[in-house]
């Protein structure tokens, strides 16, 4: 992590606070060894006895990336649920991502739903984003993907969410202005289309993050579950156990299973913004001992893709968004802005993120 997060800290030794936060508030309190494992069988007992009698006694989100891929893995083959997989379609999928999706529902004999977004809604909304010239580039398909699972599982009273949100890949989580907005805000989504949208969302799914994590979570009593944090889980031990089980295909970098992300991350935002979020999935692949500083500084001196390829990627999001790619480079060399220039509630939300560091509930930092 460097100064391209303007909060950062150090510390007389010259540590940052995310290395002081993770050894003084994560890795005490994170346990996957004899007691991890008896807090995941008390957990799956649980769940198994509140599913009891119906068709599912879970539901799984599966982008066919890693995390989500391998958290399906420990909820059947080790904690013995018996989970719907439930996948989105936003328009996005690699077929790298689509071919990891169905491995895993062959080869673990599991169910799937897959819930397919309004393409010309998406497209709108992710244009009218692209035109807000805010980092926050990916909340439009993050705001696909989780309402349209939370609402599904609230119609279909599905109690238990598993999701693949984790420490081990996860720690360092990236700041606010990298484009890390800590939810879906109903009133920044509406302020941005309203001024730059061209159609009604009529069918888009918008679950706002006060109604999923106040209404959905404390007063109907779903539960978001977090198994990854209770198994010795090690990246690449991971792949490389889906991969021999199911043929599972590794991605050269985390959220590469979507091709809008991925152009993102490794395009957009580093080169329009000058955010590297490699930085931060590195850094806490650093903080876990899963890889050296010096590796990550090699690796993050250079671009995830090559010149040609991004340039491809470039040409083909343009066009997927009816856009020339005159339009989108104009986007692209326009005025950056942040969410403050648009309608929100940040500090409502700011508000119940605190909250859930001082309960305990939330160990990383959200700033």
């Amino acid at each position: 992590m460097d100064t391209t997060d303007p909060n950062i800290r150090f510390d007389d030794k010259g540590e940052c606070d995310y290395c002081n936060n993770f050894a003084t508030t994560i890795a005490p309190n994170w346990h996957t060894d004899a007691r991890g494992e008896t807090e995941l069988m008390q957990l799956a007992d649980r769940i198994r006895a509140e599913g009891k009698g119906k068709d599912f006694d879970c539901i799984i989100g599966l982008s066919g990336g890693l995390d989500s891929s391998y958290v399906t893995y420990v909820a059947k083959e080790k904690m013995g649920l018996r989970p719907l997989l439930f996948h989105v379609d936003a328009g996005w999928n690699t077929d790298q991502a689509v071919g990891n999706i169905e491995k895993l529902v062959d080869g673990l004999g599991l169910e799937l739903y897959t819930e397919v977004i309004n393409w010309e809604e998406m497209k709108d909304l992710q244009v009218a984003f692209l035109r807000s010239q805010i980092p926050d580039q990916d909340l439009p398909q993050d705001a696909s993907f989780f309402s349209s699972l939370y609402k599904f599982a609230r119609q279909h009273r599905i109690k238990h969410v598993i999701t693949g949100s984790n420490l081990s890949t996860e720690c360092c989580r990236e700041p606010e202005e990298w484009g890390g907005y800590l939810g879906i805000d109903k009133l920044l989504f509406g302020d941005i289309h309203r001024r730059f949208g061209k159609r009604p969302l009529e069918t888009f799914p918008l679950v706002d993050i006060l109604v999923y994590k106040g209404y959905y979570q404390r007063i109907l009593g779903m539960k978001v579950n977090k198994p990854l944090d209770l198994v010795p889980y090690v990246k690449k031990d991971a792949e490389d156990e889906l991969q021999r089980r199911f043929g599972w295909q590794r991605f050269q970098h985390k959220h590469h299973e979507s091709r809008f992300t991925r152009f993102y991350e490794d395009y957009w935002l580093p080169r329009k913004f000058g955010f590297h979020k490699r930085r931060a999935h590195f850094s806490s692949l650093i903080l876990t001992g899963q890889m050296t500083r010096a590796a990550a500084l090699e690796r993050i001196a250079m671009p995830e893709m090559d010149e040609h390829f991004l340039r491809q990627e470039f040409e083909y999001v343009a066009h997927k968004l009816d856009l020339t790619v005159a339009e989108l480079q104009q986007i692209f060399d326009g005025e950056n802005k942040t969410y403050r220039d648009y309608r929100n509630k940040r500090w409502m939300i700011g508000f119940g993120a605190n909250a859930m560091r001082w309960l305990g509930l939330e160990k990383r930092y959200f700033r």
